[in-house]
């Protein structure tokens, strides 16, 4: 699936990618997950450096996204999971192993994945699972009374970048995001697979009460965080990103 968007004036490519794999990587797949209000432009080269190694790998365009936030308040969550468990039912079928990777929201998509199949790995970059903002929790009384807030897109610390994401967030999705939220956390005993998560110093999205719930109710035994010192929230595509790249596909190696 393939989309333009205009941002500013520019014209963004929104698709979703896939790669088969090659070389004794080629059964060994990897489902890609973007965030909240955002597209596969975020995820877009990590996804191609993990195809690069030889991994198989499945990133689709969640529902309601890429098109219009209009599109988004209209979109339940269950549709943005179906959207990536797809992704990962895709490569499993065809391949020995495979790990969950995503980013912000993504992450909580992946977490959510691996509490209900039996994933061979978790990586996530700053994982959503908690909001920062108080007000959030009334999302599902403030969406019939204001319909969009301020973009929280392009959260990067590197400039001259863009992640493809909403010029304004739909009130209505934010009530969707927190269903996730609470039923992924409610799940998160049951995520036993080894579990990598990048988090950076400075993130203006996703709180610290979001990594701290995670280290608080995950299952695995095998969790490692690591810092990211000179990238913001949309980290897959700041200053770090090659640390991020590198580092997971060594963690899938050792995993497997």
């Amino acid at each position: 699936m393939a989309k333009i968007r205009e941002e500013k004036g520019l014209h963004i490519m929104v698709q979703s990618f896939r790669s088969p794999g090659h070389g004794e990587l080629a059964r060994i797949g990897v489902a890609v997950c973007h965030g909240f209000t955002g597209s596969p432009v975020s995820m877009q080269s990590w996804s191609e450096s993990l195809a690069e190694a030889g991994f198989a790998v499945n990133m689709p365009l969640l529902a309601g996204h890429g098109t219009s936030w209009q599109d988004l308040a209209k979109t339940p969550w269950e549709d943005w999971y179906r959207d990536f468990e797809a992704a990962y039912l895709e490569l499993a079928a065809r391949c020995d192993s495979v790990y969950v990777v995503g980013m912000s929201m993504g992450g909580a998509l992946s977490l959510r994945v691996a509490a209900l199949h039996p994933v061979a790995g978790v990586a996530v970059v700053n994982p959503g699972l908690t909001f920062g903002d108080p007000k959030a929790k009334y999302a599902g009384l403030l969406k019939y009374v204001l319909k969009s807030v301020p973009a929280i897109g392009n959260d990067m610390k590197l400039q001259g970048v863009s992640e493809g994401a909403y010029t304004r967030t739909p009130v209505a999705a934010v009530h969707q995001l927190s269903q996730l939220f609470s039923n992924t956390i409610e799940l998160l005993p049951r995520v036993t697979a080894p579990t990598l998560v990048f988090r950076s110093t400075v993130d203006h999205v996703v709180p610290d009460s979001s990594i701290e719930v995670l280290k608080e109710r995950i299952g695995s035994s095998e969790l490692r965080i690591v810092p990211l010192e000179n990238s913001y929230h949309v980290a897959t595509m700041d200053n770090d990103a090659p640390l991020i790249f590198s580092q997971s596909a060594d963690f899938f190696r050792r995993t497997l």
